[in-house]
């Protein structure tokens, strides 16, 4: 798995990157992955990282000011849309994490399993909870400005992605 850049020991910047990870409709394997992945790099992330919204390992989550948000899952209410598109409101870049992030599948596979007549069954969780017809991927609903495919996402990729904004935003 690929490190990040030599980062300097110390953050002579005083900056951090303001970093939200939100997880919708999937499996949350990414999130997972991203887990594993501050279990080998915490201590050297958060010099450089700080990490605003992460709401499987912190309960003071703070949304506004992102520099980066990355997003996982694919979007299957309208309360989500709503959400995501608050997300990309307080995010100046937002990066899409995963396959149904970023194709919408594989949960945007209930979409072609229904004719217009929904069976009665399914009728039932439709109409009880807060399910749109169809899921959506992100990008059908925001400005997605970078993609990291995989389901889980590809370790490799997201840390680019990270090395790549730490360098955009002037952290390194």
């Amino acid at each position: 798995m690929a490190d990040l850049p030599a980062l300097p020991p110390v953050n002579t910047s005083g900056k951090k990157l303001a970093v939200g990870w939100f997880s919708f409709t999937c499996s949350e394997d990414s999130t997972i992955l991203f887990t594993e992945l501050l279990n080998d790099h915490l201590e050297e992330w958060k010099k450089f990282v700080d990490f605003k919204y992460l709401k499987a390992l912190k309960m003071n989550n703070q949304i506004e000011g992102l520099d980066v948000a990355f997003v996982e899952g694919a979007i299957s209410s309208e309360k989500q849309a709503a959400e995501l598109k608050r997300i990309r409101e307080n995010a100046k870049v937002l990066v899409a994490i995963g396959s149904c992030a970023c194709t919408g599948q594989p949960s945007a596979t209930r979409n072609n399993l229904f004719d217009n007549e929904i069976n009665y069954k399914v009728y039932w969780y439709f109409s009880h909870f807060d399910y749109s017809h169809e899921v959506k991927k992100l990008e059908d609903l925001v400005k997605v400005d970078e993609k990291v495919m995989g389901c889980p996402m590809n370790a490799d990729s997201f840390i680019g992605t990270l090395a790549r904004s730490l360098k955009t935003f002037n952290i390194i």
